[in-house]
């Protein structure tokens, strides 16, 4: 069965973004495992079942698992002894959909053997997965990271041939060499990752281990030296090569070399229009790490993510170097994070007594003691009493609470305060904006609007004038017949006009098409 996105294409490039809130959840039951308290026996089960696994048994008793984990206890002093609760485990790993737990009654030999439970139980591919995602992060090593340099030589390599096969339209030898590119790029991308992420763990810790630091210092230089060497002397290459395989396909371009690809794919549980996606996709990766096309860049173009490596990698020299110069200048002076926790360990061991030493350690960390505030919900039938604490919702706390431990008081009533010499200049600013309202008015009524220049109380005035009269139209028969509106001044009508009118300000002239405007006394009708 085809898995189709929501707008119907295939969801060959579908990504962990796609998955719902329900989906993310029911496979991060997956890692039940890793938070239960006995979370090493488990993780010991699941090894024995990898190493069954690894025989090609894919389905395994409980008597087998056993066998596995007797196997391994020989080989290693961690492994638990499991003999009663194996099953439990096994179960439970079931229930978090870990491994499938299947009924064999081909192993029941005789009639009370039929009568219990044969169960026997295999890894599911998600469960796998979580399984060698934990392994994987368990097995991690910081001094195993490490910048590729001596790859870019086998991609251009495969590159030509690339374009030599699509050129022959030899789809399995185009077949071989984009499903290698593919291999090494993931591979490329996952070590520059890596190494990136273990420098920036290793600049973050530089304090509290500055020898292991200064150790390695030299290698580190030289490797991201000679990677950006490496880097600089192929890219260039690589960036033709790409070109040149795209061109070598023919008229059809990468279009007809990633057909002859998906041509020679042979994986069953993929459509043709499914393997087509997924290789698009990964040229189009390829691509992007050595190809650099239009874009927002300095030049125009955009920038390829093996150039955004190499700036990556410059401006990582630059941080170990900063880093490298402040070592030594900290240890040249004797006074780092390491001394500075000595000399504080120091005084507190000669403290004269317990208290000094916990408010000198309470000083040096910032260490208060806890506030524990609470207060009732507004409505508290709405919170079922057999809710925790930690999923019932939260309630407001006051600033005074928080920060004093006292509860918030209305206080005493204030006097009320009438301030009529304010009050008194207010209506006295508000009469004479009124009265120049009023002026601006009867100069627009005694002059009118054409031709002069309004100056800005009457274009004040015309243009609230002109807001209410735009507001109170009318339309009669698909057409607007006339507006108006005024003040106890002036009254303004506006009055359909094929021509149109115009009124000239200060700041600009006024157009008003298929209007013309006329003022009139207030209370004319």
């Amino acid at each position: 069965m085809v898995d189709l996105r929501d707008d119907g294409e295939p969801a060959a490039d579908r990504n962990s973004l796609d998955l719902d809130a329900l989906a993310v959840s029911d496979r991060f039951r997956l890692f039940n495992f890793t938070r239960r308290d006995d979370h090493v026996a488990y993780l010991w089960v699941l090894r024995a079942l990898n190493q069954l696994r690894a025989v090609h048994q894919v389905q395994a008793h409980p008597d087998d698992v056993a066998a596995a984990l007797a196997e391994l206890a020989a080989a290693h002093d961690e492994a638990p002894r499991l003999d009663g609760s194996l099953r439990e485990k096994l179960d439970a790993l079931a229930g978090d959909g870990m491994v499938h737990r299947l009924e064999d009654a081909s192993r029941a030999g005789s009639l009370a053997r039929y009568r219990n439970r044969q169960s026997v139980y295999q890894f599911s591919e998600l469960g796998y997965r979580a399984f060698s995602a934990v392994e994987d992060v368990l097995g991690a090593r910081i001094r195993d990271a490490n910048l590729s340099r001596l790859v870019f030589s086998d991609i251009l390599e495969d590159l030509k041939e690339l374009a030599t096969a699509a050129a022959a339209h030899d789809g399995e030898q185009v077949y071989r060499r984009l499903s290698r590119l593919d291999t090494v790029l993931d591979d490329m991308s996952r070590r520059a990752a890596q190494f990136h992420l273990t420098l920036a763990e290793i600049m973050r810790s530089t304090d509290i281990s500055p020898g292991a630091f200064l150790e390695y210092k030299n290698a580190l230089l030289t490797h991201m030296t000679d990677f950006m060497a490496e880097l600089d002397r192929y890219l260039p290459r690589l960036a033709a090569a790409v070109v040149q395989a795209e061109a070598a396909a023919g008229d059809g371009g990468p279009e007809a070399m990633l057909r002859l690809a998906a041509e020679a794919d042979d994986r069953p549980f993929l459509s043709r229009g499914e393997l087509m996606a997924d290789w698009r996709r990964r040229w189009t990766a390829l691509r992007e790490w050595f190809a650099a096309d239009q874009g927002d860049g300095p030049d125009g173009v955009a920038e390829s993510r093996a150039e955004g490596l190499r700036t990556a990698t410059r401006a990582a020299v630059s941080g170990v170097i900063a880093l490298l110069r402040q070592v030594t200048e900290a240890q040249r002076g004797g006074v780092n994070r390491s001394s500075q926790l000595r000399h504080l360990a120091e005084w507190l061991f000669n403290t004269p007594d317990e208290g000094a030493a916990y408010a000198l350690a309470s000083a040096a960390f910032n260490i208060r003691s806890a506030r524990h505030l609470g207060g009732a919900h507004d409505d508290a039938e709405q919170i079922s009493s057999r809710v925790t604490w930690h999923e019932a919702p939260g309630v407001d706390i006051s600033v005074t609470l928080f920060r004093r431990g006292k509860a918030p008081t209305p206080g005493v009533p204030q006097p009320l305060r009438a301030y009529p010499s304010v009050r008194a200049d207010l209506r006295r600013r508000q009469a004479g904006e009124r009265q120049a309202e009023r002026d601006a008015a009867m100069r627009l009524l005694q002059s009118g609007a054409d031709g002069r220049v309004l100056d800005d109380a009457e274009t004040r005035v015309l243009l609230r004038l002109l807001t209410l009269a735009t507001e109170a139209r009318t339309v009669v028969a698909g057409r607007i017949r006339s507006a108006a509106g005024g003040n106890d001044v002036v009254t303004m009508r506006l009055v359909p006009n094929g021509t149109g009118s115009a009124v000239r300000t200060k700041n600009g002239v006024l157009h008003l098409p298929g209007f013309e405007l006329q003022l009139e006394p207030a209370g004319r009708r």
